[in-house]
């Protein structure tokens, strides 16, 4: 998770377990020292243990997996560790996560330099944390009404890939050949095996196989033809 830029003001500091509205929160977190990393999830202020190297490896073998994908979906896009506001109870800062852009129809939005609303897709990736990820975490964004949650749990290695369906988060099984199909970006195909392999080559060959199929190419006509032009207010 990353940092963001900090105020220096006389706000108190954030404390661990403290519960606190997510205005209230984002203050006091604009105003903490740097590298100060914090996340408030369920109304409850938690600042996460320093993380290991497998999660560092991973967090990057997804990046790339989603980057991937966006580059040949015009109209979505990703992001890594950034703040996104979930209405007043949450503002986590999710290792990754892939959105559809606003003006193609996307269901968050920029307010005032910071990720808003729901992003389609969110990825976590758990050691120490699994609890929280597949516990309060899950539930913020199955309240705020993220249509994909994927977890990668390391050490046990495990894949837990969430849909929301009329409300609730269901898992999404692998299919018969060992791979997870998104249900809301069509192609992003996932080898879980590769992943945990750290084989670059081969999460990416299977991801080539999404793309080509023709589910993905009609998803980006859709896009296409939701586009529409930012007004600047």
């Amino acid at each position: 998770m990353s940092t963001i830029d900090r105020r220096q003001t006389c706000l108190p500091s954030l404390v661990s377990g403290q519960r606190l509205d997510r205005p209230t929160f984002h203050a006091r977190y604009a105003a903490m020292p740097p590298k100060t990393r914090a996340e408030l999830i369920g109304g409850v202020v938690h600042m996460p243990s320093p993380l290991g190297s497998d999660h560092g490896l991973t967090d990057w073998s997804v990046s790339g997996w989603l980057f991937h994908y966006a580059r040949f979906t015009p109209g979505t896009s990703g992001a890594n560790n950034s703040s996104v506001f979930l209405g007043d109870w949450g503002e986590p800062q999710p290792d990754c996560l892939l959105l559809i852009l606003p003006e193609f129809g996307g269901q968050s939005r920029i307010e005032d330099g910071f990720f808003a609303g729901a992003p389609e897709l969110v990825v976590e990736v758990a050691r120490s944390s699994r609890g929280i990820d597949l516990g309060v975490k899950k539930a913020d964004y199955e309240r705020a009404g993220v249509p994909e949650y994927l977890v990668v749990v390391r050490d046990p290695d495990e894949i837990f890939w969430h849909v929301l369906r009329d409300g609730r988060y269901v898992l999404l099984p692998p299919e018969a050949d060992g791979l997870y199909r998104s249900e809301v970006f069509p192609g992003l195909w996932l080898d879980p095996g590769a992943l945990f392999a750290r084989d670059l080559n081969g999460l990416i060959a299977t991801l080539d196989q999404g793309l080509a199929i023709r589910e993905h190419a009609e998803f980006v006509a859709r896009l296409g033809q939701m586009r529409v032009p930012l007004v600047d207010l």
